[in-house]
Formats: C-alpha cells, structure tokens, sequence
C-alpha cells in the first residue's frame, strides 16, 4: 500500500513538472495575383479590373478569396497554421477580406504587411494567430540597388512576437526578385536583398544571443543558389548544428526528382523554402523546430494535370489567359515546431 502511495506521488509530481508539448504550425505561401477590383493609379494593376485583360470581377475575386482560405485551413488539418507568410498581396483590402469575409473568420487571425515600392504593387505579409504569438513589433526594410537606383521591389517585412514558451520569435517573409530576365542577369537583385536579410538577422544574433529567426519566403532561387547558400548562408539542416547558423528546412527538396513548389515547363523549383537559426534547432529548448516535418502541402485539389509537359501542375487562377479559377502557381510550404510552457 506504502508502495502504491509513493508511485502516486511521483506520478503526480511529474505530471506537473513536464510542461505539455503543443504543434506550432508554420505556412509560407505565393498567393499568386490577389488582386482586389478596384484601380489604384500608383499601381500596374490595370489587368485586375473588371473591364481588365483578366477580367477580374468580384465573383473572379471571391473565388479566389475562398480558395485561398480553402488552402489555409487545409493545412492546419485539425487547426489552421499559427504563422502563414504570403507574397503577391496587393493591399490590406485583399488581406482584411480574406481574414473578416471567408471561412477563415472564426480563426481570428491578425496580420502585418508592407508597403512596397514594387512596380506591380505586390506586397509580402504575415498573418498570426494572436493567442500563440503575441505581437510585439515589425519593420520593413526598403531594398535599393545600388546600380539600377530606379529598379523596384518588394520589402523585406520583419515581425516579433512571443510564443507562449515565453520565447521571442524574429519572422521575415520575403519574396526575392524575379528571374524574369533571366536567372544569372537577375542574381545580383536576389544577392543584394539576401545580403540585407543577412545582416539584419546578425544585427538580431548581437542583441539576442540566442536569437530564435524564422525566414521564409518565395527567394526565386533554389538552395544551393548563390543568394541562399552563399550570401543568407543557409546551410542543409544535418550534420553539426552550430546556433549562430542559418540552416534550410528545404535544402534536400532541390534534389528529389518530379517535386518542388513551382513549375516551369517540365522543371519543378525549389523556390519557396523556410529558413531557421541554429538556436531553433536545440530540441531541449521550449521551442523548437522539427525539421522533418517539413514538407510541400499538394493535396489532390490543389493540383490539375499538365496536358502540355506531363504530370501535374498547380492548379492556378489563371492558365495563360485562361481563367481556370484554381489557387495559385505556387504550392504552400509547411514546417512544425514544438512549444511549451516554462512553467
């Protein structure tokens, strides 16, 4: 009976002393185009209108709204993701409508954005879940290209917040420059975006020491690209982990044959990757990464078969000209962490 007693007390003392683990889902998402119907002169966002090349209504619109909540709240499985990074939003409008007016309303998500000097208007943006990470701050860093001083493009957007470890948590989201004019032409933009990523995030290792850095984002570039693995350092997530290192989640998607987030003719892409510090990669601290849950989020409907080049393709909005009222050209990234209280 004494025996008994004693287990029960040791039963019930750990029970108390082991902090309860929960998921903390991350998402990173190109959205592709959500482009709201009105005219905004200080954008090239003529094609997005209802009397526009794509004839983008308000039915068109909410489709896509619908689709994109749709994508969200699949990939939670039983709960949405706590942080989805987006790119290719064009203004808070898009973003306030598509957490008030579609299924994703009773997440009660907040979200920051920038406000690029991109061209085309496109913009990168956080959406949170207030209750799990506790917004504390955010900047936006303006890229300028010292040899093209007119070249535009989006910010870098840097959000802080405490997970409920009592942990700070350093987001960036970032859509790098694109390859439109050609991938060796256009890797000097992708360099010099990465190289201010980078530095920021050595200024946050300085002040933090044990700095917890997330990054993610559509780079245009593949892991072992010069932007990524040079320039940002981002290392596989093997071998020694060192805390002052960046290491990326998606290193060895570049490699796997008929996979990737995007698809160019018959050639998948790696573009769309999550990146962590060292720190995040200790499993004895009380938030964490979990490095093999990284994976590229392409259920059955997110997906169309690619008549021209074979096999599958994202299912898109838009197919050439062609509205086809899918979701993106892009298929979302997800990674899990583990969290718990320090109590």
């Amino acid at each position: 009976m004494k025996t008994t007693f004693i287990l029960f007390i040791i039963l019930l003392i750990t029970t108390f002393q082991v902090p309860a683990q929960s998921k903390f889902r991350v998402m990173f998402y190109n959205v592709e185009n959500l482009f709201d119907t009105f005219d905004d002169p200080e954008k090239e966002d003529s094609d997005f209108l209802p009397e526009g090349s794509r004839r983008w209504t308000q039915g068109r619109y909410r489709n896509k709204l619908n689709n994109i909540a749709r994508v969200i709240s699949s990939a939670g499985e039983w709960d949405t993701p706590v942080l989805v990074g987006m790119c290719e939003v064009e203004n808070d409008t898009v973003v306030r409508d598509l957490i008030q007016y579609s299924p994703l309303k009773k997440m009660k998500y907040r979200y920051v954005m920038t406000r690029s000097a991109d061209a085309r208007g496109i913009d990168v943006a956080l959406l949170y879940q207030r209750d799990r990470y506790k917004y504390i701050g955010h900047h936006c860093y303006r890229v300028h290209f010292p040899k093209n001083p007119q070249k535009k493009t989006r910010d870098i957007l840097h959000v802080s917040g405490q997970v409920i470890s009592g942990d700070t948590l350093d987001v960036f989201v970032c859509h790098f420059p694109s390859r439109r004019s050609g991938e060796l032409e256009s890797e000097p933009d992708r360099v010099q975006v990465a190289s201010i990523v980078r530095a920021k995030v050595d200024s946050l290792m300085k002040i933090r020491g044990k700095a917890n850095i997330l990054i993610m984002g559509d780079f245009n570039d593949e892991p072992s690209n010069k932007s990524i693995a040079v320039t940002l350092g981002a290392l596989p997530s093997s071998g020694k982990i060192l805390k002052t290192n960046l290491y990326n989640l998606f290193h060895a998607f570049e490699k796997r044959k008929n996979e990737g987030s995007y698809k160019y003719g018959r050639q998948w892409n790696m573009l769309d990757q999550v990146i962590v510090s060292g720190n995040l990669m200790d499993r004895k601290q009380h938030f964490h990464v979990l490095p093999e849950t990284a994976t590229i989020f392409r259920p059955e409907f997110l997906t169309t078969e690619d008549t021209t080049n074979g096999g599958i393709r994202p299912k898109k909005t838009f197919h050439g000209m062609k509205h086809e009222g899918g979701f993106s050209d892009h298929f979302p990234v997800l990674v899990d962490f583990s969290v718990s209280s320090a109590n």
